[in-house]
């Protein structure tokens, strides 16, 4: 089949197509509507060493990581709950929590999933914290020149992570224009297998039709006559 005839044949049928959009569209917006809203609050830790010297500073990328083994347990997340007086488990704020390290920054980022946006932050606020308060008292017992500081850069704020109601409908409404594309297909391909007419014979078998049978109405008709 030629793309002509496949343009033809989409707008014999593009009432099917359309509204298979309206409704995958139509239903995605409705769920994103009845769906409770999921906010994500954001921190960054700054981790500075105390001197600028290669050793210190490699030092300090390696302990990366030992930071947010630190922050990613039941017993910071209890610390959590203690201070802002939560009604969860330590487990399940920890689920809430995703702490990673940016090695060529020095960050640790803390990213906090809420229904309440002002929680999230508060929550993301106060696990940085811990960080911040840690590093103090673990460098009260070393050196002033080998000390690391941790430092919050910016005070968390909340975005909506979910849902993402223009995402949603978009992608609702790509997934109707395949499946109203598909189904215009298969209607096709099924009207073509029928045969109907004495012309539809001809098409199928390729040599010309020297006579046909009459049905009992056709039958009956003739008698009559």
């Amino acid at each position: 089949m030629k793309l002509v005839e496949y343009l033809y044949l989409f707008w014999k049928r593009i009432w099917i197509v359309i509204v298979s959009v309206m409704l995958t569209a139509g239903a995605a917006w409705f769920f994103s509507t009845i769906m409770t809203p999921v906010y994500q609050s954001t921190v960054n830790v700054l981790v500075q060493p105390a001197r600028t010297d290669f050793g210190l500073t490699q030092s300090a990328k390696l302990l990366l990581d030992s930071y947010v083994a630190f922050l990613d347990t039941d017993n910071s997340a209890n610390s959590v709950i203690n201070t802002l007086q939560l009604d969860t488990l330590p487990e399940t704020l920890r689920g809430d929590v995703y702490i990673a390290t940016e090695a060529q920054r020095f960050l640790i980022k803390i990213e906090v999933e809420n229904e309440n946006g002002n929680l999230a932050n508060d929550i993301a606020l106060t696990w940085a914290e811990l960080l911040v308060q840690w590093r103090n008292d673990e460098n009260q017992k070393q050196r002033r020149e080998d000390r690391v500081t941790a430092i919050i850069l910016d005070n968390p704020r909340y975005v909506l992570e979910r849902p993402r109601r223009l995402i949603n409908v978009s992608a609702g409404a790509i997934l109707g224009f395949v499946v109203g594309s598909i189904v215009v297909l298969l209607m096709e391909n099924f009207s073509a297998a029928i045969v109907r007419s004495r012309n539809d014979v001809e098409h199928f078998v390729s040599i010309p039709v020297i006579g046909t049978i009459p049905s009992d109405d056709q039958q009956i008709l003739s008698n009559r006559k």
